[in-house]
């Protein structure tokens, strides 16, 4: 069972999403407005949060960037915009999954498990360090040689991912699964771009690489460039 807070405006959608994870076994908690919503996330302990974006007090965009300021809670996003320029802003602020209305009681339940799933994994205790490279996941920092590295929610997140898996061969296809959690989708031109924009914050180029380096056909690993 898991602590699931539903932050949706429409009375009759919150009420069929509520019900339908209660019939999971879930203890559910719902509002309809941004505010309600946030306070009943930092309240207490919560496993997982359901957000609409099209909220009347605040754009669930602007609550989701409040919950990530202050949370790691796996959020999954619920709404009616389903533009690709807008599922991309979503999942880059922190988004760990993106529904788009209308959707049946099976799919909700089913991306909520998988959510759930994910959130079970083993997290290494302590900062994760290569070469110059730290990675603090709890607190979500990031340093480069004892100097802090300004990252945005996917960034810090595809380098995290990297950084566990050093050494290892990690392909385009592996990254939108675990990263962007788009298993079946999602432009791999996305991966392109924020690695150029992870090779300038780490002083490198694709000619010239450090950490990140690139195995043509097959993916990118990172590396401890002064093994």
């Amino acid at each position: 069972m898991a602590s699931i807070v539903v932050v949706e405006d429409d009375l009759r959608i919150r009420e069929m999403v509520s019900r339908v994870l209660a019939d999971q076994g879930h203890d559910v908690e719902s509002a309809g407005t941004a505010m309600a919503g946030l306070e009943r996330i930092v309240k207490g302990v919560t496993d997982l949060v359901i957000l609409d974006l099209g909220l009347p007090d605040l754009d669930g965009g602007e609550l989701l960037t409040m919950v990530r300021a202050v949370s790691d809670v796996p959020i999954v996003v619920v709404t009616a915009r389903s533009g690709d320029a807008e599922v991309i802003r979503i999942l880059d602020a922190g988004a760990d999954d993106y529904l788009v209305k209308p959707f049946t009681s099976g799919q909700l339940a089913a991306r909520v498990r998988a959510v759930l799933r994910r959130g079970t994994g083993t997290t290494p205790e302590g900062p994760t360090v290569v070469g110059g490279l730290t990675l603090d996941r709890s607190a979500r920092e990031a340093m480069l040689d004892g100097n802090p590295l300004d990252l945005s929610p996917k960034e810090f997140d595809m380098l995290f991912y990297l950084a566990s898996h050093a050494g290892e061969v990690i392909t385009k296809r592996d990254l939108l699964a675990e990263v962007w959690r788009e298993p079946y989708g999602g432009s791999e031109g996305t991966i392109d771009v924020h690695l150029s924009w992870l090779r300038k914050k780490l002083g490198e180029s694709a000619a010239e690489p450090r950490y990140l380096r690139t195995v043509y056909g097959v993916g990118v690993k990172l590396i401890d460039p002064e093994p």
